[in-house]
């Protein structure tokens, strides 16, 4: 199974040069907690990941007016991608090496085409797990 069937296809983009003020506020309006940052002369080119938690740990915190700090200046870069094409279980390993829950999905192109959240994927291991479990009651293993 590959990261193009479980991930969001609504990803929220930004830009580097929005302050945190503005996109704080389109975070609180679309009840996101992650950003997509895109290159826009490149086209639609993911280049970093601003999430609430970036917004209070290097912003709020450090005491930055986010009325004029940028995007660009708390963004965690290079945001960490993953293709569409992609198994899961390949995507949790990057996910794992880079110690990060989300991935920037990309197409052939490198274009943004979603986001993979760790929530996504324990999502579908419930939905399977409970699957399973409707099995299990209708036929019991063998070995019960």
């Amino acid at each position: 199974m590959t990261v193009s069937r479980i991930c969001n296809r609504s990803a929220v983009v930004t830009n580097g040069d929005e302050t945190i003020l503005v996109a704080a506020k389109r975070m609180a309006r679309l009840s996101v907690g992650t950003l997509i940052v895109t290159d826009r002369e490149s086209g639609n080119h993911p280049i970093g990941i601003v999430t609430d938690r970036d917004v209070v740990v290097r912003c709020v915190a450090e005491q930055l007016d986010p009325a004029i700090t940028p995007v660009s200046a708390v963004m965690t870069v290079p945001v960490k991608t993953v293709r569409e094409d992609t198994p899961i279980e390949t995507a949790l390993t990057s996910m794992a090496s880079a110690g990060t829950r989300r991935l920037a999905v990309t197409n052939e192109d490198d274009e943004l085409v979603g986001v993979l959240a760790l929530d996504d994927v324990i999502e579908l291991l419930v939905e399977e797990a409970e699957t399973i479990g409707r099995l299990l009651t209708k036929q019991p293993p063998v070995w019960a």
